[in-house]
């Protein structure tokens, strides 16, 4: 008998999204499918699956012992976040060629069904760096007898879901610097740097709202710019591997002696980026919005705001606390928020008078038995609350000193 061969060999996943792409997170369950098709009829020994999930952190460096010996170190570690075996046909033991217990496959296209569940325990994101990885993936192995198994292997996504409506991704972020440049015994005017932004965490796509104030009192012609970047750190064996990519950048104008510049809302979109990893031992990816001053012939001025990427967006009931905050000038980074609540409302709007009268009609009813307490707490229930005004009545003279002396350099 001429068996038949086989003409394809696959994994494929069941998706649930609108993008057709297989992404899962921690708690959900993968299942699809292995395809097989054969042209003619043929005897398999097993069908078997096995999932995999692991961070794997490699780099080497140079060492030198010695005036002419040198060696290369090796740093490795791997963490495991999924291991799962399943037998689709036939049974564990493959290791022999017997004819006995094998199932005939006949010509055309199978397919046969798997399914796990993923650990309820956070897993990393997955992820491809320049020292190492985060790889989720699905083997499918074909054993026959007489024949070197066929392996076919299909990689899933998994993100560990980041929410950044919470308290802590919804504050705002900002600073203050300020530098002075020296040249031999002639000192320059300061440079200094304010930088704000509506919150800390975001999710790719979105655009970061930068409110900043860049004050030249120097003599050099300086430029303000932003830029975010990207943080790849691995460990292995006590050792620390870091680089740092650039995602986006912008510029603004160039500014000269005496001059200032403010970025009301500088807009700087984040482009697709895979999310912050904050819960792997071995990898963690991080990232910050650095707002500078480009200084001919010096060190820049910078100021480092940190950001997480997170996979689930904005709420529509946080974007009017995070929209309201950007409205502020940049003089909120020293004198405190600047938004001012809305008046409550009047009591008429509350207490209809028709309500008013038909309580104090009770009262005059039943004053006979209230007493003077009862008369009392009558009084203040329908007294009317105080005017509601913006003016401070304690104002704090502290703070206005210090308002005041936040003037731009003087002319030079």
């Amino acid at each position: 008998m001429v068996l038949g061969k086989v003409k394809s060999f696959t994994v494929s996943y069941d998706c649930f999204n609108d993008s057709n792409v297989p992404v899962f997170s921690s708690g959900d369950c993968v299942s699809g499918r292995v395809v097989i098709e054969v042209t003619g009829e043929i005897r398999v020994k097993s069908l078997k699956i096995h999932a995999k999930g692991f961070a794997k952190v490699r780099w080497t460096e140079s060492r030198n012992a010695g005036s002419n010996t040198a060696y290369t170190q090796n740093y490795t570690e791997e963490v495991e976040y999924l291991n799962h075996k399943d037998i689709l046909i036939g049974h564990e033991r493959d290791d022999d060629n017997s004819e006995e217990g094998l199932t005939t496959i006949h010509a055309g296209r199978h397919e046969y069904a798997f399914s796990l569940e993923l650990p309820q325990t956070p897993l990393a994101t997955s992820f491809e760096g320049k020292h190492g990885s985060v790889r989720y993936w699905v083997k499918a192995e074909l054993h026959r007898p007489w024949l070197l198994p066929m392996k076919t292997k299909k990689e899933f996504t998994v993100f560990e879901h980041i929410d950044i409506n919470t308290p802590l991704l919804l504050s705002p972020q900002a600073g203050t610097a300020d530098k002075t440049l020296c040249c031999w015994f002639c000192t320059s005017g300061p440079i200094s740097l304010s930088a704000k932004i509506e919150r800390k965490g975001y999710t790719p796509g979105e655009s970061i709202q930068i409110f900043a104030e860049i004050e030249n009192c120097s003599s050099r012609m300086v430029v303000p710019k932003a830029a975010i970047y990207q943080t790849q750190t691995f460990y292995a064996k006590g050792k620390i591997k870091e680089v740092k990519q650039l995602v986006a950048n912008l510029r603004g104008e160039s500014l000269s002696s005496g001059k200032t510049e403010t970025w009301n809302g500088k807009m700087l979109k984040i482009p697709p980026v895979s999310p912050s990893i904050l819960d792997c031992s071995i990898i963690r990816v991080e990232y910050s919005l650095m707002v500078y001053v480009d200084i001919p012939g010096a060190i820049n001025l910078s100021l480092n705001l940190p950001l997480v990427i997170g996979t689930i967006p904005l709420h529509p009931f946080g974007s009017r606390t995070s929209s309201v905050s950007s409205q502020c000038s940049v003089t909120w980074l020293t004198m405190g928020l600047p938004e001012r609540p809305e008046a409550p409302p009047s009591y008429a709007e509350i207490v209809t008078e028709e309500q008013r009268q038909g309580r104090l009609d009770a009262h005059a009813a039943g004053e006979e038995l209230g007493g003077p307490l009862l008369a009392y707490i009558h009084e203040f229930r329908f007294h009317p609350p105080p005017l509601y005004s913006e003016i401070d009545p304690n104002p704090d003279h502290s703070r206005c000193a210090v308002e005041r002396r936040l003037d731009t350099c003087p002319s030079r």
